[in-house]
């Protein structure tokens, strides 16, 4: 572990210095409310989750940025792992994780859940955090991050999501 921590960190230490890239994808929260609201008509999701669980699962990250996460990863993994991670994906201007990874403590995801509640409360949460304008909450695995830094947490978050989504 402390080998692959080591490795990720300096891998990180020539990207961080490049500065940010454009988020893939979905580089606004607008282009993204657009994106989730096109989902009605004719799309599917090819990953492990349904359109509405991977939904539900953008709307449980957005709403913990501002809540708080139910739990955290150790400070340690956070100062050192989340943080470095976090820089790879600012440089990169995407991310990639696991995509049928739940939230660490987070209610488990209805593989029933109907479509269309599930695009009402991603944009609601995206709404919220857009109008937020109080203290966030640290996120669980990368640490503290600023609303600038959130947003495009969720952005790429959104656009990792958005590679297993196709027309039908």
């Amino acid at each position: 572990m402390q080998r692959r921590t080591l490795m990720v960190a300096a891998a990180a230490v020539p990207l961080a210095a490049c500065g940010a890239a454009e988020v893939k994808t979905l580089p606004t929260i607008g282009a993204a409310m657009a994106a989730i609201e096109g989902l009605a008509r004719g799309h599917r999701h090819r990953g492990a989750w349904s359109l509405a669980q991977m939904l539900n699962h953008a709307a449980q990250s957005i709403d913990y940025s501002i809540d708080g996460f139910p739990e955290m990863k150790s400070a340690l993994f956070r100062a050192a792992v989340g943080s470095v991670a976090f820089a790879v994906f600012q440089a990169r201007g995407k991310m990639g994780h696991a995509l049928d990874e739940p939230i660490p403590g987070a209610p488990a995801l209805d593989p029933q859940a109907p479509l269309e509640p599930a695009i009402a409360r991603a944009l609601a949460a995206l709404r919220r955090f857009e109008a937020h304008s109080g203290t966030l909450a640290p996120h669980f695995a990368y640490g503290e991050l600023d609303k600038a830094q959130y947003k495009r947490a969720h952005l790429m978050h959104l656009a990792n999501h958005w590679t297993e989504v196709e027309r039908t």
